[in-house]
């Protein structure tokens, strides 16, 4: 594998992780909204990712690349889980009863998805690092 390759395949995933730790933080600034543009409670989202086969590189594809794959956004969906129901007559959105309907996010999940994010991140930082300390020896070597 060369080093634009592994650039590119990091990158990938910087991309991705990224769009990740967004929707992570949308969710935790929305956890208490309970009024949204469409109407109702915000609904947590979540990033689906996949991995794909590195695109003609150099209009080259040879046996060192065959198997690399890059990581991509799918897309963002919405969470499925019901939404939280409190009672809270004393709230603007409470219905006759005084429940009012809370998104649907968990914030422990959402902590934990920011936590797996940045440690992703992290790593493939430390991984385009050591590609760019290997580049910048060769260099050396070749003075």
């Amino acid at each position: 594998m060369d080093i634009m390759t592994a650039m590119t395949i990091s990158g990938s995933a910087l991309k991705a992780e990224r769009t990740r730790l967004n929707i992570a933080a949308m969710n935790l600034a929305n956890a208490n909204t309970t009024r949204t543009m469409e109407g109702g409670p915000y609904k947590a989202k979540s990033v689906i990712f996949a991995a794909r086969p590195l695109e003609n590189f150099q209009n080259s594809l040879d046996a060192s690349t065959a198997g690399l794959r890059k990581v991509e956004v799918v897309e963002v969906v919405e969470d499925k889980a019901p939404f939280n129901d409190i009672y809270d007559p004393g709230h603007p959105d409470a219905d006759a009863n005084g429940i009012v309907r809370m998104p649907n996010v968990n914030v422990a999940e959402q902590m934990v998805d920011m936590m797996e994010a940045r440690r992703s991140y992290e790593a493939n930082v430390s991984a385009l690092d050591a590609v760019k300390s290997m580049a910048l020896r060769a260099l050396d070597i070749s003075r």
